[in-house]
């Protein structure tokens, strides 16, 4: 049986990103970078919702000036299935589920039938996950940004009672806190 995580960077005052819909934490240091690569590797996959889909799609064609640690996280992204759950679109990338049906009971069939460890990217679809009990881990990467405003990594009002297991600092720039559900 699959564990469903879900981790973002975020501000220091908990939003993903800034109040105009756009990423304003900037790319992380080589450091972070590796961390998430190396984390990428070892997952069963993602699930992803439309938007945040839409974002990591940039990895699927390598980039001009791109570093190797680009290139690696590129090739882990690549080989990683990927489901996608949109209300909206009608068809995905290379190695990607297109998800459209009832995602709560999609995403306890996935963890049922599925080893390892699965994704969850987007705060909006793990709100959804979230309040329906299947998220089993949450990684919260704290980075020294204030946003003020935006979106949350926490959507909704059913947060769940949360219990710290592990943190590590990660460079000199990211602090990983990890919790499970108390």
């Amino acid at each position: 049986m699959a564990k469903l995580s879900f981790g973002m960077m975020q501000s220091l005052d908990g939003y993903v990103d800034g109040a105009a819909g756009n990423i304003q934490l900037g790319p992380p240091d080589t450091v972070l970078f590796c961390h998430f690569a190396d984390h990428f590797n070892s997952l069963e996959g993602t699930l992803c919702g439309r938007r945040m889909y839409q974002i990591m799609q940039y990895w699927d064609e390598d980039q001009p000036g791109w570093e190797e640690i680009g290139h690696v996280f590129a090739k882990a992204w690549r080989s990683k299935p990927k489901w996608v759950a949109s209300r909206t679109s009608t068809s995905v990338g290379p190695n990607a589920t297109l998800v459209q049906g009832d995602l709560i009971d999609f995403v306890a069939k996935l963890k049922y039938e599925r080893p390892g460890e699965i994704s969850v990217s987007g705060p909006e679809i793990a709100g959804v996950l979230s309040a329906a009990g299947l998220i089993d881990e949450y990684r919260l990467y704290f980075r020294p940004a204030v946003l003020g405003a935006g979106k949350p990594f926490f959507m909704g009002s059913n947060v769940p009672k949360l219990r710290l297991t592990h943190f590590e600092a990660i460079g000199a720039e990211a602090v990983c806190l990890t919790y499970v559900p108390a």
